[in-house]
């Protein structure tokens, strides 16, 4: 196993010389130039072959074995017409061995076979489960969105989601890998990353943004993501960190719901709230004296709220429903909450629910800072609007290959970095429900473990990140 886990590494490293990538496409075309040249072609055979080179390819190259013995126990032939991806492995390791692309068969008769190929295909099925110190699970936002994870177009994955007119064409696969997770329904790793010695796992539970608004469907999203905790727990898992609309208030009290029903439960279950709260207040400019709080009130707003009048700072909000529930929460005399009717402030925290009505009400140059998981929808060209609370990752983080939702690469949201950093500073209790950690010693433990505070803009970001 340590052996395998070696052969990968090196074959990452590994670059084809342009050359061959000229061979490789005049090797590939001259089944289809056969084809056109005696009239036999026809769609099915074109896209049936593109569509088996391509398979196969990434096959070879996706770095863990896939292909079970027993295939080739029930039909010994097909060992010499079929490679694995261990098998192409030591290809990239050993060079002078297992030449052969897609059928080894050639390989067997020039004596070039690797003998090492059996032992290993054998070792990498046998290979332990790893089990990560950090799980953040997560969800779909959009059907599109799947085209944006590792397992779709790589491409997309390493640039910020935004909706592409050109993935309305592939709606009949579209619509079946949907069908494909409603009827699976088990959440699965999208990705792996290493911190250190840390191992961090990113899991989805299969089920998109709008079906979280279903009345009828929460309760098999609760079951999921229930099931997704235990499942840590059993494993060892240290730290299980909610993402996106997994820890709303009204589907399960911010993951409380959980603790309360396993009280006994081992891995520690993070919202997350506290450094998002830490993060927001850090990106408010410094001289700010009046703020404007608009959007669906949570946890993380009630705590921005109380905190920004505690500094001194001036916090207005549009509807008296709004002031009435955040005075009451404070449960003191607060004479820095006000309701406003001028909206001058021109720094708006924004949270779901901001209308384009409302934004217009804006005066010219406001920033608008989201204090929610989604970013408000842009309707102003003379505003800035700030990206949601999230921070840049150190340099140490490993496979950091693809993009967080809506974030540029190397930028975590704060609730999947409030994981992280809860194990590692080993903190023995759970941050969910109503309870919250102290905001300054989550925000400089963030920043001691060098994650930073975002200080360029998030289109010099984007960019950044693509030329990596």
């Amino acid at each position: 196993m340590v052996q395998q886990a070696k052969l990968q590494k090196r074959c990452i490293a590994v670059i084809h010389p342009f050359a061959e990538h000229i061979s490789y496409f005049l090797l590939f075309a001259i089944p289809k130039l056969t084809l056109v040249f005696t009239n036999t072609a026809s769609l099915v055979a074109m896209v049936g072959y593109v569509t088996y080179i391509d398979f196969m390819n990434n096959m070879g190259h996706c770095n863990f074995e896939v292909v079970p013995k027993w295939l080739f126990d029930i039909f010994p032939p097909l060992k010499y017409l079929m490679y694995t991806p261990s098998f192409h492995s030591l290809h990239h390791t050993q060079f002078r061995t297992n030449y052969s692309l897609f059928m080894p068969f050639y390989d067997y008769i020039y004596g070039t076979m690797d003998k090492a190929s059996d032992e290993l295909h054998e070792s990498a099925l046998k290979r332990k489960e790893e089990t990560p110190d950090v799980v953040h699970l997560t969800h779909f936002t959009t059907p599109e969105s799947i085209y944006h994870l590792r397992l779709g177009f790589a491409y997309l994955a390493s640039k910020p989601y935004t909706s592409k007119w050109y993935l309305w064409l592939m709606w009949p696969i579209t619509a079946w890998s949907m069908m494909l997770t409603s009827i699976y329904g088990r959440t699965f790793i999208v990705e792996r990353n290493r911190f250190d010695n840390l191992k961090l796992q990113t899991w989805a539970i299969p089920k998109y943004s709008v079906q979280y608004f279903m009345q009828w469907q929460k309760v098999a999203i609760n079951r999921m993501i229930e099931e997704a905790i235990l499942d840590a727990d059993r494993k060892g898992i240290k730290v299980v960190s909610l993402g996106l609309m997994n820890q709303g208030e009204e589907l399960n009290i911010y993951g409380g719901l959980y603790v309360s029903r396993h009280p006994k439960l081992s891995v520690k279950v993070v919202d997350g709230s506290s450094l998002a709260v830490a993060v927001v207040l850090n990106t408010i400019p410094k001289g700010t004296t009046q703020v404007l709080l608009r959007g669906k009130l949570t946890k993380v707003a009630y705590a921005i709220a109380f905190t920004l009048c505690q500094q001194g700072i001036k916090v207005a909000t549009m509807y008296e429903d709004d002031y009435v529930k955040l005075k009451k929460s404070f449960n003191s005399s607060e004479t820095n909450l006000d309701i406003t009717k001028s909206y001058t402030q021109t720094t708006w925290l924004v949270g779901d629910g901001l209308s384009e009505e409302e934004q217009l009400k804006a005066p010219k140059g406001t920033l608008f800072i989201p204090y929610s998981q989604f970013p408000p929808k842009k309707y102003r060209k003379d505003c800035s609007y700030h990206c949601t609370p999230a921070m840049i990752t150190p340099t140490s983080i490993e496979n950091v290959h693809s993009c967080e939702d809506w974030l540029p690469r190397r930028v975590m949201s704060a609730w999947r970095i409030a994981g992280i950093v809860h194990c590692l500073e080993g903190w023995n209790e759970h941050e969910c429900g109503y309870t919250m950690h102290n905001i300054d010693k989550v925000w400089h433990s963030a920043l001691q473990h060098g994650f930073q505070p975002l200080t360029l803009p998030v289109t010099k970001l984007a960019h950044y990140s693509t030329n990596e």
